[in-house]
């Protein structure tokens, strides 16, 4: 069973966050094992503005290609150069090295906490 960090809250679309603003931004483990092996991430650009709910990027594995939503709306600080290098640490550290961007957040989308997102999607809070 896929894990769930109890200290982040979660996106309805496997994306999660953690404290406080900026934020970092992932996928979820139960989103990349659902992916398989990822092989390509295209993500927003620093000084961009990502809107909660809109697409900004994609994430592409071996299986399939799956959009990236944006769990807030802001400012993206900073972006993963090592997942962009190496997009295989969504799947060996998804909650650790494979985060993906920072933003400056202004305003949360609907986030769900990590028993919500668990239960919703089979998942096992750790």
């Amino acid at each position: 069973m896929s894990k769930v960090l109890s200290s982040l809250r979660y996106s309805a679309e496997h994306e999660w966050v953690d404290g406080a603003s900026p934020v970092k931004v992932g996928i979820s483990q139960i989103a990349a094992d659902a992916l398989g092996d990822v092989v390509y991430v295209d993500l927003p650009e620093a000084g961009s503005t990502v809107t909660a709910g809109q697409t900004c990027g994609e994430v592409e594995s071996t299986k399939s290609v799956s959009d990236l939503y944006a769990p807030v709306t802001g400012t993206v600080v900073e972006v993963n150069q090592a997942a962009i290098d190496d997009p295989a640490l969504l799947n060996s550290d998804p909650y650790g090295e494979g985060w993906l961007f920072t933003v400056e957040v202004s305003e949360e989308g609907p986030l769900l906490s990590a028993e919500e997102y668990a239960s919703a999607n089979g998942g096992e809070v750790a």
